[in-house]
């Protein structure tokens, strides 16, 4: 596996080294306190440090299909806006606004070294990249504008790395005519392999009629779609205790999942290639509820040609979840060829997310299809 020669021996460049490992290590000790715990819940043991690293040997390098950094210019842009989304310092620190949800944008949410070293630690050899919300969509008329300041930088950084990035878009969909001209330059310029496709677009869920052209150009570019959560539409219930990122987001990936199903979209293009973040939300767990509302009390839609279980079976589901149960769970619902790595980075680190899959102890064969071969597959690498 290749080393970034450019990171000092924390894998972090600039900064204090000392104080940085410092950090490290608080959060290494908390990170292995965790995996002993939900190692303990799935009944399998602590995976040590010398086990770990004999797996990845043995499996070479991971795809990591979910990792984000943030674009200088476009943070810069809403540095001077008046209305959101704005960027403004609070503290020293740089902090995202929409509305009532504030995130902080630390610099190493900016750096490339810094995912490279991240990277390299847990043993992936590529990463799909993207930016990370907000997107085009929130930009009203300039939405053309920072879809293309985003591909740009995505596409500038694999080209710096092309072995070790793969690009995903994103599009103003606010102007589906727009979107689809930036589509075709993404593909036919720039390389992309994916599109990143928001659950909801300013408050708007991705199956509306409007939308439909977009799932259309997708399915005949062969482009996988990949959910990503935005502003959760739920933020004025969850926003209370911090709960938009742990639960916000994790609705807002289960009723965009499941409005897309229930809408007859993956009838009308069944060779369309869909991916849903963070384990599928909660619809894996309540999918059967579904069957029985559809099939059994005939509520819904009348148009379905199968049960919702039959498509969901269909999507591919990374496996985004410090939570080795949830993982199993997934694992027994779809089998292995139906999940993809993919760690959410930064905000989580690769190491979290491999580490607690091992703890499952699943066929090696199955462990290199969700790895690194479903991903090989999914976006022709």
């Amino acid at each position: 596996m290749r080393t970034n020669s450019s990171s000092d021996v924390s894998g972090r460049t600039g900064g204090s080294p000392s104080a940085y490992s410092a950090t490290e290590r608080r959060r290494d000790v908390s990170r292995r306190r965790f995996l002993a715990a939900a190692a303990a819940a799935v009944g399998a043991p602590a995976i040590t440090a010398a086990a770990r690293a004999a797996e990845t040997t043995a499996r070479g390098g991971l795809i990591d299909c979910q990792s984000h950094l943030f674009c200088e210019e476009l943070v810069a842009l809403m540095e001077k806006r008046s209305s959101d989304p704005v960027v403004f310092v609070r503290d020293g620190m740089r902090m995202l606004k929409m509305g009532d949800w504030l995130r902080k944008i630390p610099s190493h949410y900016l750096d490339v070294d810094v995912k490279l070293a991240a990277m390299d630690a847990a043993g992936v050899e590529r990463t799909a990249l993207s930016i990370n919300d907000p997107g085009p969509e929130w930009f009203g008329a300039d939405g053309p504008t920072v879809a293309r300041v985003a591909n740009d930088f995505v596409a500038r950084i694999v080209a710096r790395h092309p072995q070790r990035f793969f690009g995903l878009c994103v599009l103003p969909l606010q102007d589906m005519r727009a979107a689809l001209i930036e589509l075709d330059r993404c593909v036919r310029e720039l390389g992309m392999k994916g599109i990143l496709l928001y659950t909801n677009l300013a408050g708007r869920f991705p199956d509306e009629p409007e939308f439909r052209p977009l799932f259309a150009r997708a399915a005949e570019l062969d482009l996988p779609l990949l959910l990503h959560p935005a502003k959760p539409v739920t933020i004025e219930q969850v926003k209370a205790y911090e709960m938009t990122s742990s639960l916000g987001n994790m609705f807002d990936d289960t009723i965009a999942l499941t409005r897309i199903i229930m809408s007859g979209i993956l009838d009308e293009f069944p060779e369309l290639k869909l991916v849903c973040p963070h384990l599928g939300g909660a619809l894996p767990f309540i999918i059967g509820r579904l069957d029985h509302q559809t099939q059994v009390l005939k509520r819904g839609p009348k148009n379905l040609r199968h049960a919702p279980s039959e498509y969901l079976r269909r999507v591919w589901l990374d496996i985004v979840s410090p939570q080795p149960l949830a993982m199993k769970f997934a694992y027994e619902f779809l089998g292995a060829d139906r999940l993809l790595f993919a760690s959410d980075h930064p905000w989580v680190e690769p190491e979290l997310i491999r580490d607690t899959f091992d703890s499952l102890h699943l066929p090696p064969d199955d462990r290199e299809k969700i790895f690194t071969l479903n991903a090989r597959k999914l976006f022709r690498l």
